[in-house]
């Protein structure tokens, strides 16, 4: 599970809830605004950290680059 303080940064890097759920490929679902706005208090399920394991390490792996 990603905290809420890490959600919250990682949908402001990529640009948006918008873009977090088309990266995700959830941007067709039903209620997915909802769902992302939901995360940014609570934090990323460990359910939808898990599908989407590889992306999201790779969003975040992105951001310990840009810090170097």
């Amino acid at each position: 599970m990603l905290t809420a303080h890490e959600t919250k940064a990682l949908i402001a890097r990529v640009g948006g809830p918008s873009e977090l759920a088309r990266i995700l490929g959830i941007d067709g679902e039903k209620w997915w605004p909802q769902r992302i706005n939901n995360w940014k208090a609570r934090g990323m399920p460990p359910a939808v950290v898990l599908k989407h394991y590889d992306v999201i390490q790779g969003l975040r792996a992105e951001k310990r680059r840009k810090a170097s």
